[in-house]
């Protein structure tokens, strides 16, 4: 088995919900529930939080996870990218651990609907494919040649994405997909070397949408609390 690191990202000061990261949702703090899926899935010796906040920290080594250093002021500014941040807990781990890690897999804690099985399957399919990095996503439910639709300076409106042919139903457009934030795996090389999400050999994992929420917003929290209190928690 490839050493695998986990890391979970997780700034303090969030602005659509506050304190997001360890509000309460189906009887424990949001981080917790991504913490559990890292630790149930059973693919990492290490899952360790990046976070700027003292209060995110206790609360993610409550429930498990490793936090041995406090991410700096400038990569948990509002602008700060986040593949960044992730290289940065990377290369703070390999050095606290004294370990050169194969790959990473980082879980945001914002989608608390994933499975520990979506982890192990999108690693399983990341080494099939010997893809470089993968992403996760969901069918997207609008479609850039069909129903998206851009507006320009002038204001003129067109499709976002035009064919040679016209598409009269959104069945007959080529496959689109929402990003869902959900999992991220990088090659070691790859990471390090690399500042861009999409490349040549970049796999997609394609996820349900019921499983596929990343709260953003009051709206988002609650709709992913009702579903898991369908299921009850």
């Amino acid at each position: 088995m490839s050493s695998v690191l986990c890391t979970i990202c997780a700034r303090g000061g969030s602005k659509g919900v506050k304190n997001k990261n360890i509000k309460e949702l189906c009887g424990k703090p949001l981080i917790a529930h991504t913490i559990a899926q890292a630790k149930e899935c059973g693919l990492f010796d290490h899952i360790v939080i990046s976070t700027d906040s003292d209060e995110i920290a206790d609360v993610a080594t409550r429930y498990g996870a490793e936090v041995f250093f406090k991410r700096s002021d400038e990569l948990a500014s509002d602008i700060a990218g986040k593949l960044e941040v992730i290289k940065d807990a990377f290369l703070r781990s390999e050095e606290h651990y004294g370990v050169k890690f194969e790959h990473l897999i980082d879980l945001d804690a914002t989608s608390p609907l994933r499975l520990p099985s979506d982890i192990i399957n999108a690693y399983e399919q990341f080494l099939k494919d010997d893809n470089d990095n993968l992403i996760t996503a969901m069918p997207s439910r609008r479609s850039p040649y069909f129903n998206l639709i851009e507006q320009d300076k002038s204001g003129k409106i067109s499709l976002s994405k035009k064919l040679y042919f016209n598409v009269l139903r959104r069945q007959d457009a080529p496959k689109s997909y929402d990003m869902n934030a959900s999992i991220y795996i990088w090659k070691r090389d790859v990471l390090l070397s690399e500042n861009s999400l999409f490349l040549d050999k970049t796999g997609l994992y394609v996820m349900p949408e019921m499983r596929s929420i990343d709260i953003d917003c009051e709206l988002d929290f609650k709709f992913v609390e009702f579903i898991m209190s369908e299921k009850k928690c």
